[in-house]
């Protein structure tokens, strides 16, 4: 008989029933994957489509048959819920817009998606003393304080202006006409109030602020897997003009700085905040990779080496473009200089270090693209234009 799986502390962990908000996206797919594949943990997989596990639903015959059941519905308009919240030991909410292109021109949807829609699963979780694990987002962060000090300014490299820290950093945002600030502005409120439970009414929760989680099944490549007309996140964008043959687009320069983790590196913290409760209740947690750290151009020149590896395609003699956020995004976009992440807390609580450096994580991930997108492109490519 296999040993009993212990938590850190060294007790036995128990399995338990996990209601999972948006398990068919991206990180839901691989957090289902590790929960199916290493713990005995059941799972109500809730989202309305369920394409990226299909693989872990089919056929019935699979080892964890029976451990995981796919519920089609949308949480704004679903009376199941709250059911399903109730028969659970455990929610993850992961359901969110969490396009920046969606900010400026849906912001009113992003606000309800990101706030009012997540309302009634802090308010069940809490009614029925049932633990609650939360995904926010980086982006609450918004502005650097360095940001605002002159470019010459010396301080601009002094960490305590840019490295950010879940319990002393400020969430610094634009103007109400910046309108980019729509879904940072949504998920810190929801922040506040899930925070506010647990001081009031002493809902177990944890949040995670995910730093730019990149691997297999993000996003989507326009007019494949998802809309035409759509602007995914910076990497599935970059993916997909490189999968093109087309400059990737840089947005006023690609200056910003970013750090990149890979998803199953994230998804090792998740387990361990699962698995360990005494240790992740009423915390929040940054998850990123501070090593990773690289300007939006930077990340370009690197995609485009990392794509000529895996293709075997040799790069584009101009592999970038600089574009406008008017241009690219509409009018009212504005954006974080940087985002790099502090990771003293979950460090102490959980143990927790990523291990992927960015070329690796960059060359599983476009591995991934050109096998699944590359022969699908060339066909779209290659239609006869319509006269």
């Amino acid at each position: 008989m296999a040993s009993a799986r212990l938590d850190l502390d060294g007790n036995p962990i128990k399995p338990i029933t996990i209601c999972m908000i948006g398990a068919g996206g991206f990180i839901g797919s691989h957090l289902c994957e590790k929960l199916m594949n290493e713990t005995p943990h059941k799972v109500f997989a809730l989202d309305v489509y369920n394409d990226k596990i299909k693989h872990l639903l089919e056929p019935d015959t699979l080892p964890w048959a029976g451990r995981i059941q796919f519920h089609r519905l949308n949480i704004k308009h679903d009376s199941r819920l709250e059911g399903l919240i109730k028969i659970a030991d455990l929610t993850i909410n992961l359901a969110a817009i969490c396009t920046p292109a969606d900010y400026n021109t849906r912001p009113l949807d992003t606000i309800y998606s990101n706030f009012i829609d997540a309302l009634p699963v802090a308010k069940y979780c809490s009614e029925n003393n049932k633990r609650l694990i939360h995904f926010s987002t980086c982006e609450v962060y918004g502005k650097t304080i360095g940001s605002f000090l002159p470019k010459d300014s010396a301080l601009r490299q002094d960490p305590a202006y840019y490295v950010l820290k879940e319990d002393e950093s400020p969430c610094i945002f634009g103007s109400i006409e910046k309108q980019r600030w729509s879904y940072a502005c949504a998920k810190q409120l929801i922040e506040r109030l899930i925070y506010a439970e647990g001081a009031e009414n002493g809902l177990e929760f944890t949040i995670v602020r995910p730093f730019n989680w990149i691997g297999p099944r993000m996003d989507f490549i326009p007019g494949i897997d998802g809309p035409s007309e759509g602007v995914p996140r910076v990497l599935a964008c970059f993916s997909n003009n490189l999968l093109r043959g087309e400059p990737l687009k840089l947005v006023d320069g690609g200056q910003s700085q970013r750090t990149f983790v890979y998803i199953k590196d994230a998804i090792e913290a998740v387990l361990l905040m699962i698995e360990n409760p005494a240790r992740a209740n009423g915390h929040i947690f940054n998850v990123g990779n501070p090593n990773n750290e690289v300007t939006v151009r930077q990340l370009a020149e690197m995609m485009s080496q990392v794509y000529s590896k895996v293709s075997g395609e040799a790069p584009l003699e101009k592999p970038t473009v600089d574009v406008s956020s008017k241009e690219f995004y509409g009018e009212g976009y504005d954006d974080s200089d940087k985002r790099i992440p502090d990771m003293t807390i979950i460090n102490r609580q959980l143990g927790w270090n990523p291990k992927t450096s960015l070329w690796d994580l960059l060359e599983s991930t476009l591995t991934y693209q050109h096998r699944t997108y590359a022969e699908a492109i060339k066909k779209v490519i290659a239609k006869p234009v319509a006269s």
